[in-house]
């Protein structure tokens, strides 16, 4: 938890201040007293008195008591300055700008490890090295501009980068978009994102407090308090979108399961969004979109009503909107009529609404009207309006600005024309709307927002009873994959259908089997990781001659340990498996399965524990879910079932958290049943 001290301190020394406003020191000073810091302000600074009309100290040890230190000197300086003020001037907050740490070298480490030690001493809170600061209603702690409008309406961000926070911070501000906080967390050697949304969730007050949340990330190092803490701010009430940088790094290796060969670290990532509830975008102006969209009136269905006076760009948001499941209902009877009438001739009522590069703030006033009030299958209301440069459109954007803050459904203002009519825009802006610029963008966002489903974690609680026949098993093998037939016994304790087997390691055993056999049959190597590489399954195996011929040949395979005997079953084949990787919480794959499993792709995935309810979005999802429900005359599989498996398999990995890989493939679906005959399981102490 952040130190009160950090966030609303009462007096703040500035190490390294200075008149000069292009330096950290410099620009910080004077962003405090321009943002007027109402509390008592230091300098440090051994070569003047007084440094931009503050009193200035010649070092650390001559002034006062202090709540927070904001560091701007040298790394080298540092640890000197730090011993003081957590020793003796009773410092908590601490905010360090300079770089030369962690994320140098080896001493910069260890020089970086000091500092965290001597603040963790005193119960203090570090943001940074290597940070731009914090901005929030009590105090501007950044050396960089723009400081954005504060609101507590606004927006807190979270952001790994100090850059990237100014980039994203300058565009949001040109878009009219407020702020409640900014943080910048730098090398994260104290406070990372995780404790800065421990901070946001366990200060959260439903009346004052934010409810929006942006994130640009560029490390998770404690998914499970991530995920704890996001989930929890979202429960109440919150919205948060989500940009995770670096998620193609090659950090998941893969090669031994198809479940890793799909598991990568983007998967991941998007799993523990989904599981969060976490809106995620993919880029710098798409997270500022989200955001615009998410500080506005929320929207009770997706019926959209496009409002414009220039076609091309109605026609591309249409395009976009409805390829992403959002709704453009054509809009018909008298009262569409009615609205007609009231418009140039030429102008179009069907939805997008057009009326004309001729029409006026009154008619846009009109329109508006009757989809808030009489067009019952309107949700929602986007306004297209620019202009040619040929005159000015103060008037459209002020009742855009009206209609915006006294209609029922929300409105959201597309603003192309960002030179000729930048004024209007402007002063559209500062009566406190947000202005979009590009339509295909805002499209997208939208449909972000629109299709985010956030129920995952939320409302449920599902416990996972101990078995001891699988706890016998796990406790009694050693690291790394299991034989197959030991593999099969575990999913079948789990509850998952098995096709019945036989293990031979030699002709006798063989013999012995071949006597209770019914034909058709498969025999498997066992041994081999991927058998089909070696050649290692025989399918439609028919008599006793082509069974011993079978075993002789693939117990010479190399790696061969005994042949795996089933009977030859048919049905559509699918893929469940779950990976498990560092420290985030396993996850669960499925889809269509087979040796081309790897090469199609269409998998879905979802964090544990999974609940039916998710078992069946995570299907819906694919793009195979149209087989799976059968198509043009043939017969689909038996969905309940598939569900069912999903759900056994995230319990299995509940019950024994040692397992690192599990492949079911090829699970055999039919309309009545499935019935896993491969299993591959993997397993991992500590």
């Amino acid at each position: 938890m952040l130190h009160p001290k950090l966030v609303h301190p009462e007096s703040i020394v500035v190490i390294g201040g200075s008149d000069n406003i292009q330096s950290p020191g410099g620009r910080v000073l004077k962003n405090l007293i321009e943002h007027k810091f109402k509390g008592d302000l230091f300098v440090v600074n051994p070569k003047q008195d007084s440094v931009q009309g503050i009193k200035s100290f010649n070092n650390v040890e001559v002034i006062p008591k202090v709540d927070l230190a904001i560091i701007a000197i040298p790394a080298h300086y540092i640890l000197e300055p730090i011993k003081i003020l957590t020793q003796q001037k009773n410092t908590k907050g601490f905010i360090i700008f300079s770089a030369g740490f962690g994320e140098k070298d080896a001493h910069g480490a260890f020089l970086e490890k000091e500092i965290v030690q001597l603040i963790d001493e005193v119960g203090g809170s570090l943001l940074g090295p290597n940070n731009i600061g914090l901005i929030n209603q009590y105090y501007a702690g950044v050396f960089t501009r723009p400081i954005p409008k504060l609101s507590e309406f606004g927006v807190d961000f979270i952001s790994g980068s100090g850059a990237t926070a100014v980039f994203i911070i300058e565009a949001a501000v040109g878009m009219g978009l407020t702020f409640s906080s900014v943080y910048t967390v730098g090398n994260s050697a104290q406070i990372g994102v995780e404790e800065l949304l421990e901070f946001l969730d366990e200060s959260f007050d439903s009346k004052v407090s934010s409810k929006v949340k942006l994130l640009y990330i560029e490390s998770i190092k404690n998914p499970i308090k991530f995920l704890k803490h996001t989930s929890s701010l979202i429960k109440k009430g919150c919205k948060i979108a989500a940009i995770k940088a670096g998620s193609t790094e090659a950090g998941i290796k893969a090669a031994s399961s198809h479940t890793g060969a799909l598991a990568t670290s983007d998967v991941f990532i998007d799993a523990l969004f989904k599981k969060a509830g976490i809106i995620r975008c993919y880029g710098r102006n798409e997270l500022i979109t989200v955001a615009g969209i998410l500080l506005q009136k929320e929207s009770i269905g997706k019926n959209i009503a496009i409002i414009t006076h220039a076609g091309g760009p109605a026609v591309m948001l249409t395009d976009i909107l409805s390829k992403n499941g959002l709704n453009i209902p054509s809009l018909k009877g008298s009262k569409s009529e009615t609205l007609l009438e009231e418009l140039f001739d030429g102008s179009s009522v069907a939805n997008p609404i057009d009326f004309l590069a001729t029409g006026t703030a009154e008619q846009l006033d009109i329109i508006i009207d009757y989809c808030d009030n009489q067009f019952e299958n309107i949700d929602a209301m986007v306004v297209i309006f620019g202009s040619p440069g040929l005159k000015p459109v103060y008037d459209v954007y002020d009742v855009l600005n009206k209609k915006i803050k006294t209609s029922k459904k929300p409105i959201y203002a597309i603003l192309p024309s960002i030179i000729n009519v930048q004024d209007e825009i402007n002063e559209f802006i500062s009566k406190g709307n947000i202005a979009f610029s590009d339509e295909v963008l805002f499209g997208k966002a939208l449909a972000s927002v629109y299709n985010q489903n956030s129920t995952q974690y939320r409302g449920e609680t599902l416990t996972v009873k101990p078995d001891k026949n699988i706890r016998d098993i796990i406790d009694g093998l050693p690291n790394g994959y299991m034989p197959t037939d030991v593999a099969i016994k575990i999913l079948c304790y789990a509850g998952i259908e098995c096709a019945s087997y036989n293990t031979v390691k030699n002709k006798e055993e063989l013999l012995i089997v071949s006597k209770s056999l019914q034909y058709p049959v498969v025999e498997k190597v066992i041994g081999p990781l991927h058998k089909s590489d070696v050649n290692g399954v025989l399918l439609n195996i028919s008599n006793e001659k082509e069974l011993i011929d079978g075993f002789e040949k693939l117990i010479t395979i190399d790696g061969a340990q005994s042949v795996l005997i089933q009977p030859m079953i048919n049905g559509m084949e699918l893929f469940v498996g779950a990976k498990q990787e560092g420290s985030y919480p396993p996850i669960v794959l499925c889809g269509l399965g087979g040796i081309f499993v790897e090469v199609l792709k269409d998998v879905s995935a979802s964090m544990i524990p999974i609940s039916s309810k998710q078992a069946l979005e995570m299907i819906n999802s694919l793009k195979a879910y149209p087989i799976f429900k059968g198509i043009r005359g043939h017969k689909g599989i038996n969905i309940g079932a598939l569900v069912e498996t999903i759900v056994k398999v995230s319990n299995l990995l509940s019950i024994a958290p040692e397992i690192t890989d599990l492949d079911i493939n090829p699970l055999l679906a039919s309309e009545n049943k499935l019935i896993s005959v491969d299993a591959r399981i993997c397993i991992k102490r500590g």
